[in-house]
């Protein structure tokens, strides 16, 4: 059996969950941190929760990946240190880690209203490792 977790990254509104949805079959699990921002199927970021709904991914890709399942997450994942709970619990599992970087190509905008500043922040410490 082929254990494969996906890591989708890329800045907010490069469209990395049109992406990774144009990709998905039943037997796949995908997953984001913004996912745990939702209130009554809507957005509503709060700062506040942002170390705890990474977490909860982080649980639950744990959870899917002690069952087997591929499992993609596509967070903005911009430095290294963000994907290192991910490597861990892909080793732990006995998983083969795919990571992606999707690129703003199309002009596309951040459907969750990031302002420019937090977007430019974001370009400025994205790492890509060789």
């Amino acid at each position: 059996m082929n254990k494969h977790l996906y890591l989708i990254r890329g800045v907010s509104g490069s469209g990395k969950t049109t992406f990774v949805n144009s990709l998905v079959q039943d037997t796949h699990r995908v997953i984001c941190t913004d996912d745990f921002f939702m209130v009554n199927g809507e957005y509503v970021f709060d700062p506040t929760k942002l170390k705890e709904n990474h977490l909860e991914c982080q649980k639950k890709v744990g959870e899917w990946l002690s069952r087997g399942k591929t499992v993609f997450v596509h967070n903005t994942f911009t430095c290294e240190w963000e994907m290192t709970p991910y490597f861990t619990l892909a080793e732990t599992f006995g998983y083969k880690v795919f990571t992606l970087i999707v690129e703003n190509r199309h002009q596309g905008t951040s459907v969750h209203n990031v302002p420019d500043d937090v977007l430019e922040s974001q370009k400025g410490r994205f790492e890509i490792i060789l």
